[in-house]
């Protein structure tokens, strides 16, 4: 990092891996080149009316409300001021948000930037325990939370002794300090290589991994993604259903939208139905969701209410052909395949319009290069299958984690954890994941993280989870266990399943367990995990075979 840095508080800079452990970022694009001054909150929001926009129009749809550009940078000011001078938020402190999607949650994380602190958007659903982790690993004492949300959050900071200032909203609390700030709020002047987010991954193994991104990784993405692959316009009217606390939905729902001043929908229900109807009625254009979610879609589908879409991105899992060509025929919408990960901030392969090749991911997008590398790190020649490698303006950077910097970023290459092949035309082909990390419904579960929530059961002797083969969710989470002496396995599937839910966020529970007396194991006693998965997966070949 070398521009002049706005941060009082170094933590973050202080915290990055050396810069010899990076990976090679480059901005071949004109577009990418950004002022050494930055502050991306005021390019999505303020530039806007530099630029003479008026305000009038719509910036964020939810259930319940309408928020007009105008509406939202003058509360996203207010909740600045608030940050700022009441809960004495100083430039580079990280403060955890925590909330449903919902247009305060937009403006939350644009009053942090603009403040030049460093957001940690949280996902809903996760537990005092993960929260605490989450705290702890980047060191934070302020938090901007939804009052449905706050008691796991208060136990977090109990537990840790961090998160010391709480401001909530939904309640009015917030909201009526908001009011003794009426006056607009000037953006700190940030450097473009000022960390701004912290996104949070879960780690196939160990704690939590903290990705850490910069102002001009913000815009970058846009600059790709919304401008290239989606081709964004102001008409657009973005909606999805994954939450901010992905970096899949901070771009898709927050910054692509703001970046070329069209808007967005804020969905808290993000069934279906909800979906349907919420694409109905505002004239959606453009929708981002994972396969699970197009394949239910799909199965009930009345493509004249989705009319109005022009653009479907899938991400979060890989999207299997006959997903996409069932959405095809039903809608005459080829859907967009889109590689991301939060290390790379969002989407680096993928392919659009006439370009998509159904069954490909697609290809590196304008400013990204991508490669598969043996497993000493050469280039292999099209059509071997290898690991993936990728790099262009954005990379990883993980939050004081040598171990995990070391693998994932070899020669200057970010290398995925992904294997692929590219054929004879440059189009990548995913074959699958090189670790255990288990992708239901577009939501990373780690499996290690379910086997410690099951061990933690009195009657569990030991266990095996993985990730077994499912029409609807591509994978569900299936534990294999072994009960201690005395504890009957005919009626213990649900008291498992409620007690993982109780101690970790609720969607990463086994929906599938199998009591068995013995695991599979190597002579040294490891457990032969990659066994279970092999059986997992004769057993959805061959489904009427015992």
């Amino acid at each position: 990092m070398s521009e002049r840095s706005a941060h009082v508080d170094t933590f973050a800079r202080d915290h990055l891996p050396p810069r010899s452990q990076w990976p090679q970022l480059t901005a071949s694009l004109p577009e990418l080149q950004y002022p050494a001054r930055l502050n991306c909150a005021h390019e999505l929001l303020d530039r806007a009316f530099v630029e003479g926009h008026d305000g009038r129009r719509a910036a964020v749809y939810s259930e319940d409300a309408v928020w007009s550009w105008a509406e939202l940078r003058a509360n996203t000011d207010r909740i600045a001021q608030v940050l700022m001078r009441d809960l004495g938020v100083v430039p580079g402190n990280r403060v955890l948000l925590r909330a449903p999607n919902c247009p305060m949650l937009v403006a939350a994380w644009l009053a942090v930037v603009k403040c030049g602190a460093i957001a940690v958007t949280t996902m809903a659903m996760l537990r005092a325990k993960e929260l605490a982790a989450i705290a702890q690993k980047a060191r934070i004492d302020h938090a901007l939370c939804h009052s449905r949300l706050c008691d796991e959050l208060r136990q977090a900071a109990r537990d840790t002794g961090l998160l010391s200032h709480i401001a909530t909203f939904g309640d009015g609390i917030l909201e009526a300090a908001m009011q003794r700030y009426p006056e607009p709020f000037q953006a700190v002047d940030t450097a473009r290589d000022d960390v701004c987010l912290f996104a949070f991954t879960s780690g196939t193994t160990g704690g939590p991994k903290a990705t850490v991104h910069c102002h001009s990784d913000v815009l970058a993405m846009a600059d790709v993604v919304a401008r290239h692959l989606l081709q964004t316009q102001q008409d657009d009217i973005y909606l999805g259903t994954p939450p901010l606390g992905f970096t899949f939905g901070l771009g898709a729902l927050l910054v692509f939208p703001l970046r070329f001043r069209a808007a967005t929908v804020m969905l808290e229900s993000v069934t279906a139905d909800a979906v349907v109807n919420a694409i109905e009625k505002l004239g959606a254009t453009c929708l981002f969701t994972a396969p699970t979610m197009y394949r239910n879609l799909g199965g009930r589908l009345d493509s004249a209410r989705l009319s109005s879409l022009r653009r479907c991105v899938s991400a979060g899992e890989p999207l299997p052909q006959a997903v996409s060509d069932n959405w095809y025929a039903k809608t005459g919408i080829r859907l967009i395949d889109g590689l991301g990960s939060t290390e790379m901030m969002h989407i680096f392969i993928s392919a659009a319009g006439p370009d998509i090749r159904p069954g490909a991911t697609g290809r590196p997008l304008p400013g990204y290069e991508a490669c598969v590398l043996d497993e000493e790190n050469r280039p292999l020649p099209r059509g071997h299958a290898g690991r993936l490698a990728v790099r262009g303006p954005t990379g990883c950077r993980y939050l004081d984690d040598p171990r995990r910097q070391l693998e994932y970023v070899v020669n200057g290459w970010n290398v995925t954890g992904d294997w692929y092949y590219v054929d004879e035309d440059g189009y990548f082909w995913f074959q699958g994941r090189i670790d255990d990390m288990i992708v239901s419904g577009g939501y990373k579960i780690p499996a290690p993280e379910v086997e410690s929530a099951l061990l933690a059961h009195p009657g569990v002797k030991e266990c095996a989870v993985i990730g077994a083969p499912d029409e609807q969710r591509g994978q569900i989470v299936k534990a294999f266990v072994v009960l201690r002496e005395g504890f009957d396995g005919s009626d213990r599937v649900k008291e498992l399943q409620d007690f993982v839910k109780a101690s970790i966020a609720p969607y990463k529970y086994p929906r599938a367990i199998e009591i068995v007396t013995v695991l599979p194991k190597t002579p040294t006693g490891k457990i032969q995990r990659f066994a279970l998965r092999q059986r997992e997966m004769e057993r959805a070949a061959h489904p009427g075979e015992a």
